[in-house]
Formats: structure tokens, sequence, C-alpha cells
């Protein structure tokens, strides 16, 4: 894979989109772009989220490092089964309450780079933060829940230039109107008007589920 290519798997949904994989209610997502490989949020339980990747071929000890979107169970419930393998940094926001003492955590607060053409929004009402990609066509934003709203998440986002795609879950998001702008979106783990976004942007959207693999 190049630098500069973005690849992004479900690893943990609500759904399976590759048969085989395990479903069950949480998120994670690994994301691989700019030579690095960063896993977004854990999923709920740790079996699952080792299980899904073992069965899709990627190996835990891989994992450059850990970004963890809000401090909800069913994003960190795979957290310490994954550290005891592969003891990397985990980016969390500055609210967050778990006590890992043996393993490193940073605690974002602002908008910060977390690497070459890779940001967080920092932290967000609702103490939430979501992953930024700047690629050369646009702005990839990776989200947990959306907790603090999806147009607080795109307003954030935009400082890193025009998004073109959301990926994640976005709750009870209902203003159809504000991702009329977007190539794409991902709508995953908690969205209740999936089928309200698909149909009104049948062309945009694009089905999730654990095992979906999306590259650009």
């Amino acid at each position: 894979m190049k630098n500069n290519e973005l690849k992004i798997t479900i690893v943990y949904d609500n759904e399976i989109f590759k048969e085989g994989l395990e479903a069950d209610w949480g998120f994670s997502c690994l994301v691989e772009a700019f030579g690095r490989k960063i896993l977004f949020d854990t999923g709920a339980k740790g079996a699952i989220l080792l299980g899904n990747m073992n069965k899709l071929a990627l190996d835990p000890a891989e994992i450059d490092e850990i970004f963890i979107s809000h401090d909800h169970w069913d994003h960190t419930g795979g957290l310490l089964d994954l550290l005891r393998i592969n003891p990397v940094k985990v980016s969390v926001p500055g609210s967050f309450s778990g006590q890992f003492d043996d393993y490193e955590f940073a605690l974002i607060k602002e908008p910060s780079k977390i690497h070459n053409n890779i940001y967080s929004t920092g932290e967000l009402e609702n103490n939430e933060q979501s992953l930024i990609i700047k690629t050369e066509s646009g702005v990839i934003v990776v989200v947990g829940c959306s907790h603090p709203g999806v147009e607080s998440i795109l307003s954030a986002a935009s400082r890193f230039g025009k998004v073109k795609m959301v990926l994640g879950g976005l709750h009870g998001f209902s203003d159809l109107d504000l991702i009329s702008d977007l190539e794409f979106i991902c709508p995953v783990h908690c969205t209740k008007h999936r089928s309200e976004i698909e149909s009104r942007y049948p062309e945009k959207y694009v089905a999730g589920g654990a095992g979906r693999v999306i590259e650009m």
C-alpha cells in the first residue's frame, strides 16, 4: 500500500458486510493512511474485535496506534485486550475517564495534528473527537457516534479542507441537507435514519457492516 492511499476496514459493527464475521453493538475500524495503521475505536468486546480481525487477516501487532472517539463501552470495550497484545499509544478525548496506568495515553482537547495529513477535531461537545484524514481529493471524517452533532463535526472538520466523506455512527441525525455536498456517506452502528439517508442520497450512500473495505 502506497503512503498516499487510504484504506478503511470496518472491523466491528452492528451488522456484517462479509460473511463469517460476527456482528455486535459497537464500532471499530482500521484506518490505513500515509504509512500509518490506526485503529479507530475498539468495539464492545475484545473477543469479537480480535476474532473479526483474525478473519480479516488483520494483525493486531501491526497496529501503530489507537484513536478513541469517546468514552462509551461500545467503543472502548476491546481496548485492554488489544493493548495486552500490542501496547501502542492511545489518543483519547480530554475527558476520558479510563484508567490504564501501564499504557501510554494522549489526552486531546484541541484540534491536533496526529501525523502528516492525519488530525483530530479535538474534543467537541458531549466529549467526543473525530478523526480527520486529509487527502488530495478532500477530507475524510471518521466519527464514533456523532454525539456533538453532525453540523458541529463538519464545521470542525472543514478547517482542514473540503469534507468529501463521513463514515461512522450518526445517532439520530436527520437534517439531511447538511450532507448534500458530500461525495460519500457511510452511516453505521448507531445511525437511526440510515434508510432515509440511502433513499435521499443513493449515489452517495456506501453500505457499512463488519468486513466492509473502502479504498480511495
